[in-house]
Protein backbone atom coordinates (compact mmCIF):
# COMPACT_ATOMS: atom_id res chain seq x y z
CA UNK A 1 0.00 0.00 0.00
CA UNK A 2 1.08 3.51 -0.68
CA UNK A 3 1.60 6.13 2.01
CA UNK A 4 -1.57 7.93 0.87
CA UNK A 5 -3.66 4.74 1.12
CA UNK A 6 -2.32 4.03 4.61
CA UNK A 7 -3.00 7.62 5.68
CA UNK A 8 -6.57 7.43 4.37
CA UNK A 9 -7.19 4.10 6.13
CA UNK A 10 -5.83 5.50 9.40
CA UNK A 11 -8.03 8.60 9.07
CA UNK A 12 -11.11 6.45 8.34
CA UNK A 13 -10.40 4.36 11.45
CA UNK A 14 -10.10 7.55 13.50
CA UNK A 15 -13.39 8.75 11.99
CA UNK A 16 -15.03 5.46 12.97
CA UNK A 17 -13.78 5.94 16.54
CA UNK A 18 -15.29 9.42 16.56
CA UNK A 19 -18.59 8.24 15.05
CA UNK A 20 -18.84 5.47 17.66
CA UNK A 21 -17.59 7.50 20.65
CA UNK A 22 -20.80 6.77 22.56
CA UNK A 23 -19.92 3.06 22.50
CA UNK A 24 -16.39 3.78 23.76
CA UNK A 25 -17.76 5.72 26.72
CA UNK A 26 -14.68 7.88 27.09
CA UNK A 27 -13.42 11.22 25.80
CA UNK A 28 -9.89 11.89 24.61
CA UNK A 29 -9.18 13.84 27.81
CA UNK A 30 -10.46 10.97 30.00
CA UNK A 31 -8.38 8.46 28.02
CA UNK A 32 -5.20 10.54 28.37
CA UNK A 33 -5.76 10.98 32.13
CA UNK A 34 -6.37 7.24 32.53
CA UNK A 35 -3.18 6.39 30.64
CA UNK A 36 -1.25 8.89 32.74
CA UNK A 37 -2.61 7.39 35.99
CA UNK A 38 -1.86 3.81 34.96
CA UNK A 39 1.55 4.66 33.52
CA UNK A 40 0.66 2.92 30.24
CA UNK A 41 1.94 3.98 26.85
CA UNK A 42 -0.52 6.14 24.85
CA UNK A 43 -2.03 4.11 22.01
CA UNK A 44 -3.10 6.81 19.57
CA UNK A 45 -4.99 4.24 17.49
CA UNK A 46 -7.29 3.58 20.46
CA UNK A 47 -7.45 7.14 21.75
CA UNK A 48 -10.92 8.63 21.16
CA UNK A 49 -10.43 11.54 18.75
CA UNK A 50 -11.95 14.97 19.07
CA UNK A 51 -13.29 17.06 16.22
CA UNK A 52 -10.10 19.15 16.17
CA UNK A 53 -8.06 16.02 15.36
CA UNK A 54 -9.48 15.89 11.83
CA UNK A 55 -8.41 17.77 8.70
CA UNK A 56 -10.82 20.24 7.14
CA UNK A 57 -11.72 17.69 4.45
CA UNK A 58 -13.54 15.62 7.09
CA UNK A 59 -15.43 18.69 8.30
CA UNK A 60 -16.38 19.52 4.70
CA UNK A 61 -17.51 15.93 4.07
CA UNK A 62 -19.59 15.96 7.27
CA UNK A 63 -21.24 19.26 6.28
CA UNK A 64 -22.02 17.96 2.80
CA UNK A 65 -23.24 14.63 4.23
CA UNK A 66 -25.64 16.44 6.57
CA UNK A 67 -26.84 18.65 3.69
CA UNK A 68 -27.75 15.73 1.42
CA UNK A 69 -31.23 14.24 1.55
CA UNK A 70 -31.88 10.82 3.07
CA UNK A 71 -33.59 7.80 1.54
CA UNK A 72 -35.59 6.16 4.34
CA UNK A 73 -38.29 3.55 3.92
CA UNK A 74 -40.65 1.99 6.48
CA UNK A 75 -39.65 -1.56 7.44
CA UNK A 76 -36.29 -1.11 5.70
CA UNK A 77 -34.97 2.04 7.36
CA UNK A 78 -32.19 4.24 6.07
CA UNK A 79 -30.88 3.07 2.70
CA UNK A 80 -28.53 5.90 1.81
CA UNK A 81 -28.11 9.47 0.71
CA UNK A 82 -29.58 11.30 -2.26
CA UNK A 83 -26.51 12.56 -4.14
CA UNK A 84 -28.53 14.62 -6.64
CA UNK A 85 -27.26 17.95 -5.27
CA UNK A 86 -23.66 16.87 -4.73
CA UNK A 87 -22.21 19.10 -7.47
CA UNK A 88 -24.03 22.13 -6.04
CA UNK A 89 -22.69 21.34 -2.57
CA UNK A 90 -19.15 20.90 -3.95
CA UNK A 91 -19.42 24.43 -5.37
CA UNK A 92 -20.91 25.81 -2.15
CA UNK A 93 -18.10 24.33 -0.03
CA UNK A 94 -15.48 25.22 -2.68
CA UNK A 95 -14.43 21.62 -3.35
CA UNK A 96 -13.07 22.25 -6.81
CA UNK A 97 -10.17 19.90 -7.52
CA UNK A 98 -10.98 16.44 -8.82
CA UNK A 99 -8.76 14.62 -6.32
CA UNK A 100 -10.36 16.63 -3.49
CA UNK A 101 -13.84 15.74 -4.80
CA UNK A 102 -12.83 12.08 -5.01
CA UNK A 103 -11.59 12.10 -1.39
CA UNK A 104 -14.73 13.90 -0.14
CA UNK A 105 -16.87 11.38 -2.03
CA UNK A 106 -14.93 8.51 -0.44
CA UNK A 107 -15.62 10.04 2.98
CA UNK A 108 -19.30 10.49 2.08
CA UNK A 109 -19.60 6.82 1.11
CA UNK A 110 -17.90 5.82 4.36
CA UNK A 111 -20.32 7.95 6.40
CA UNK A 112 -23.25 6.56 4.42
CA UNK A 113 -22.13 2.99 5.02
CA UNK A 114 -21.79 3.65 8.76
CA UNK A 115 -25.26 5.21 8.91
CA UNK A 116 -26.83 2.32 6.98
CA UNK A 117 -25.19 -0.22 9.33
CA UNK A 118 -26.44 1.63 12.43
CA UNK A 119 -29.95 1.89 10.97
CA UNK A 120 -30.03 -1.83 10.19
CA UNK A 121 -28.79 -2.62 13.71
CA UNK A 122 -31.56 -0.48 15.28
CA UNK A 123 -34.25 -2.05 13.10
CA UNK A 124 -33.02 -5.56 13.91
CA UNK A 125 -33.04 -4.74 17.64
CA UNK A 126 -36.62 -3.45 17.37
CA UNK A 127 -37.67 -6.48 15.35
CA UNK A 128 -36.08 -8.85 17.88
CA UNK A 129 -37.81 -7.02 20.73
CA UNK A 130 -41.20 -7.35 19.01
CA UNK A 131 -40.51 -10.99 18.19
CA UNK A 132 -39.89 -11.80 21.88
CA UNK A 133 -43.33 -10.50 22.90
Amino acid sequence: KTFVQKSKEKLLKKLDLWLNHDEIGMTKDQYLRMVEQTGEEIDWDRCPPEWDDFPTSVETAMNIFNSLGDHIYPEVGYVGKDFTNLEILYKFYKVEETNQQDWIFELLLHLESDTIAKSQKRIKAEYDKIKKK
